[in-house]
Parts: structure tokens; C-alpha cells; sequence
């Protein structure tokens, strides 16, 4: 019998060997809350409210929630929330159970993955540490290093907040349905010292996602229309750092700098 497609592309993690995997792999203090996104049928639920002190899990679909609200109708220690991670504000969360922080894990839906992560990452100080369940191509672009080919604006977006690490893959049978990409674990641990001061990070956020508007372009290029090209080569010079460097090229501390010299 074919396994029914979830609503929302979600696949559900029917693997007990990689749940367990999972849990073991994403370190929670006892007694701390965690905010699980798209919980699905709730079989990761169940091992992270073994570790956690609260478990809110953020399910979308209607009927989803309404069955987790049943299946944890009796675990005090559950709380099913149907809401769109979209439009959830995770420090309100934080703030309804008297928390400075909470875990996030997320079996986050392909086609949505960088939405999601924009969402969370503009609360960073909100988050202790992530653990996400992704397509293996997007936990590469997540982890990239500067002057690799999958380098760019998201391994930025995830680095300025973090040091994100891939903990193992996860083959597609894992999955019912099973997707048709390989997965992996990525694991953020949260910086709590980070290279752009929080009220002018959505700025530089603009500057980087600019910055890697045509990758084949040099920065001096693409920011031209902004700060002009001579000028971005001028502070390039001063920053030693050559003057037709492309923005793969640079780590997301030099990137910092190249943004404090122009704004």
C-alpha cells in the first residue's frame, strides 16, 4: 500500500534507529523548554518531552494538531500549537513560559527551509541551540565555508547567529512518504557574541544578500548601485582584502567589516 502524502510536503521521520539518532545528537538541559516545528505525528515529540522540561510543538495542519492534541492529552508536559512558524514569534513563546531561551528541532518542509530559518534566526538570543532535519544539498550550502561553491548568502545568514555543523545524513527510506533527496541533520549552536551589533544585523543582512546577488559578479559589482564601485574597492584596499574579491570569497567576520566601513 503507498503511504499517503502529508499535507504542507512534510515527511514524516519513521525511522526509530534515526529519531533516536536524532535525540541523542542535540544536547538538552533538563527542565528547559523546546519549540518543535511541524511535529507531524509526533514521534520525535515523545523523545524530546523525555528530555525537556516543556515541549511546544508548532503544527500548521489542522488535523495534524488535532491529533497530537489527543495523543498528548495526557503528558502534562506537551503543548500542541497549531500555528504557521511563518508568522510565530518564538519570543512571545519564550516569554508565555518565563524563559530567556528555548531548544528549537524542526523536520522543517523542503520547499520552505530558508523562510523558516529567516523567521527564527530574528530572535537569535531567544534560541539556545537548533537542531533541523533538512535536504542534504541545503545543510551543504548552511555549513559552506568561504571560497566553496555552496558558500553563500544563507551560509552567511546561518553563521552570523551560529556555528552550524552537519551531525550525520539521513537516507530518504527513513521518510513516509520517502522525499526524493538525501537529508541531514544540522545542529546550530547559537553565538552569543556576534560580528554585527542586533540593530543593524537586517541591515547587513541586505548588504549580504546584495552582496551575492550574482555570484559571478565582483562585490565592487554588485554594490556599485549602492555605494559605488570605486568606493567598495577603496575600503576593499583598506581592509586588505583585493579589490575584485567576490563575496564567496569572504568569511562573515570580513563581511561584517566590509558593511561597517560603507554604512
Amino acid at each position: 500500500m503507498t503511504a499517503k502524502r502529508p499535507k504542507l510536503g512534510q515527511h514524516f521521520l519513521t525511522s526509530a534507529r534515526y529519531r533516536r539518532r536524532i535525540a541523542e545528537s542535540f544536547s538538552i538541559e533538563p527542565g528547559k523548554l523546546v519549540i518543535e516545528i511541524g511535529p507531524g505525528d509526533g514521534a520525535m515529540t515523545d523523545l524530546l518531552a523525555e528530555r525537556a522540561g516543556r515541549v511546544v510543538a508548532v503544527e500548521l495542519d489542522s488535523g495534524l494538531a488535532a491529533s497530537l492534541a489527543l495523543k498528548f492529552a495526557g503528558i502534562a508536559n506537551v503543548e500542541v500549537m497549531r500555528a504557521d512558524i511563518l508568522e510565530t514569534d518564538v519570543g512571545e513563546i519564550c516569554r508565555l513560559h518565563q524563559t530567556a531561551a528555548a531548544y528549537v528541532f524542526g523536520n522543517l518542509p523542503y520547499y520552505i527551509t530558508s523562510p523558516i530559518l529567516h523567521r527564527l534566526l530574528e530572535s537569535p538570543e531567544r534560541i539556545r541551540a537548533m537542531a533541523c532535519v533538512v535536504q542534504l544539498e541545503v545543510a551543504e550550502r548552511i555549513t559552506a565555508h568561504p571560497g566553496t561553491r555552496d558558500y553563500g548568502y544563507l551560509s552567511v545568514l546561518a553563521q552570523l547567529h551560529a556555528v552550524p555543523q552537519i551531525r550525520f545524513r539521513i537516507p530518504p527510506g527513513a521518510f513516509s512518504p520517502p522525499p526524493a533527496v538525501v537529508s541531514a541533520l544540522v545542529v546550530f549552536d547559537m553565538l552569543t557574541k556576534r560580528p554585527v551589533a542586533d540593530d543593524s544585523r537586517r541591515a547587513f543582512l541586505d548588504f549580504a544578500k546584495q552582496s551575492f546577488a550574482q555570484k559571478r559578479k565582483t562585490l565592487a559589482n554588485n554594490l556599485a548601485s549602492r555605494y559605488g564601485a570605486d568606493r567598495v574597492r577603496d575600503e576593499l584596499r583598506v581592509l586588505e582584502i583585493k579589490e575584485n574579491a567576490r563575496a564567496e570569497e569572504l568569511g562573515v567576520t570580513e563581511l561584517a567589516r566590509l558593511f561597517d566601513k560603507l554604512i
